[in-house]
């Protein structure tokens, strides 16, 4: 079977690497571009450590896009007390050498669904600024994607407000244009991506990966949050990636999802109908993650892509 094409919408942050680890290492996929936004830190980090990261994994024949710095209508947010004021925790990884693609994030969002339609599917693990602007700049777009899916919101709790995950609140207005486009969003959110923590046993099977482990993974994870035998940091944008390659890790479930833009204390929230109440659904939304499964696929993968990094 052909590798399913794809195109990551990012903002790198620590996740964000990890999530492309597993996506260049994976022969189900084929990673046509990666579009950068400000997010976890701000456009021009997200944008060098795409290009550190591309380098370091060894696929320079990627084009890396920069876009948007910051949402539509509000102030810019970033979570740098998470994720390390160069956006990737411990980890120093050489300059890179090869520049950005020229141009905008947007316009290659636009001509690569364009160029391939049905065949390109789109994964955004940022906030949604770049994908709302294609959908605003051709409206087609929504057409000729083969999917969208995002790591983003949740259906029972937040983590940049008790209601709102942060992809989502650092542009709901971004979010709201994107769930309310017309085609089907698949929303891989906190209710699934808090389940892949990295415990010790699997900190200790990264560490042993050589440069891969000691110059990326565990400087990573490692500055994310506190690592025990029984849980630690959550790898939250793999889980993106994870459920592309295998579809039968994440159980999904139909539903209409509302983004809030006004409320006081509620912004950003995802709001989420699985009664559906009489409408059609505009979301396939994660519900549960086979966790074994889902780290016995990352960490072989990871094992694959240090094989490489050595050579």
């Amino acid at each position: 079977m052909p590798a399913q094409k794809i195109v990551i919408d990012c903002d790198p942050g620590i996740d964000d690497a990890l999530a492309l680890v597993l996506a260049h290492g994976s022969p189900e996929l084929e990673i046509l571009g990666i579009t950068t936004v400000g997010g976890n830190v701000d456009l021009a980090r997200t944008t060098d450590n795409a290009l550190r990261l591309r380098e370091f994994l060894g696929f320079g024949g990627v084009p890396v896009t920069p876009g948007s710095a910051g949402a539509l209508l509000r102030s810019r947010v970033n979570a740098a007390e998470v994720h390390g004021d160069s956006g990737l925790g411990g980890a120093l990884l050489p300059p890179a050498t090869l520049p950005v693609a020229a141009g905008h994030a947007v316009d290659f969002i636009v001509e690569t669904l364009r160029a391939a339609p049905g065949e390109v599917t789109l994964v955004a693990i940022g906030p949604l600024t770049n994908v709302a602007l294609a959908v605003l700049k051709e409206p087609r777009v929504t057409e000729w994607a083969r999917g969208l899916t995002i790591l983003g919101g949740s259906y029972t709790r937040g983590n940049f407000s008790p209601a709102a995950e942060f992809n989502i609140a650092a542009d709901p207005e971004a979010a709201a244009i994107v769930f309310g486009a017309g085609w089907t969003v698949t929303m891989i959110g906190l209710d699934v991506s808090r389940g892949a923590m990295t415990t010790r046993a699997v900190a200790d099977r990264m560490e042993a990966m050589g440069r891969l482990g000691t110059e990326l993974l565990i400087p990573c994870v490692g500055f994310h949050g506190t690592i025990t035998a029984d849980g630690g940091p959550a790898i939250h944008d793999a889980c993106a990636i994870a459920h592309l390659i295998d579809p039968s890790l994440i159980t999904l479930e139909p539903a209409v999802v509302d983004v809030e833009t006004a409320g006081r204390f509620t912004s950003g929230m995802t709001v989420t109908d699985f009664a559906l109440r009489g409408r059609t659904p505009n979301a396939l939304v994660g519900t549960t993650l086979d966790t074994d499964r889902f780290w016995d696929l990352l960490l072989d993968v990871y094992a694959r892509v240090a094989e490489s990094v050595e050579r």
